[in-house]
């Protein structure tokens, strides 16, 4: 697609013209069947801990926006997926050097032309956003919507690290939970539910091991 016409696209919010671009969901979690997979988290708590082993010895590592790794001995060093919801430079991109780039925020304005022809781009659909946050009664955390994304598949089991729900705030930035638009006492308590309903998905508990 040229840059005029997904630019005009994004400009008009035309999610279908858009969503070409995109792979498709089913193709998406296909490729994770029978694996194990880690969402890394941006909890500040994470940087205190040594899993950065754990998260590299997945199959497929997932991180979130600006994607903080500190030091590989809390982090690891992977990047396979990166969920992105904020505006990245491109010197922030080839620094992560993510396989893949899922855009997950339903602003589309925020949208640029390398990340949506980047290999494999996933848009996330407006429909499954606003199905949770329905059921958040609040706007989702990137987070949230990759744990409900990925649940959808096959996978052999999934394990989060650097959440806690915002307890010890984000690694990249300085707000508090009161300046964010999201209920993270209905996040914990809607991950807390699935945790015990899924045998697949796990909470790394943010302290050393």
């Amino acid at each position: 697609m040229s840059k005029l016409r997904f630019y005009t696209a994004r400009l008009l919010r035309d999610d279908t013209t858009m969503a070409h671009l995109s792979t498709s969901q089913d193709d998406l979690l296909s490729g994770l069947r029978g694996k194990a997979v880690a969402l890394v988290g941006n909890a500040r708590a994470l940087a205190e801990t040594d899993h950065g082993k754990a998260i590299d010895a997945a199959d497929l590592v997932v991180r979130i926006n600006r994607a903080p790794m500190p030091q590989p001995g809390s982090h690891g060093t992977r990047t396979d997926w990166l969920a992105l919801a904020v505006r990245l430079s491109d010197e922030e991109l080839d620094h992560i050097a993510p396989k893949r780039i899922l855009w997950m925020s339903p602003k589309r304005k925020r949208l640029r032309h390398r990340i949506a022809h980047s290999p494999g781009f996933y848009l996330y659909p407006l429909a499954d956003y606003e199905a949770l946050k329905d059921r958040l009664a609040a706007p989702p955390t990137t987070g949230a919507m990759m744990i409900d994304l990925l649940l959808r598949s096959d996978l052999a089991s999934l394990s989060l690290y650097g959440f806690d729900f915002f307890a010890s705030q984000s690694l990249s930035g300085r707000r508090t939970a009161e300046q964010v638009p999201h209920d993270f006492n209905a996040e914990s308590g809607w991950v807390h539910d699935l945790l015990r309903r899924d045998p697949r998905l796990s909470l790394t508990p943010n302290v050393k091991t």
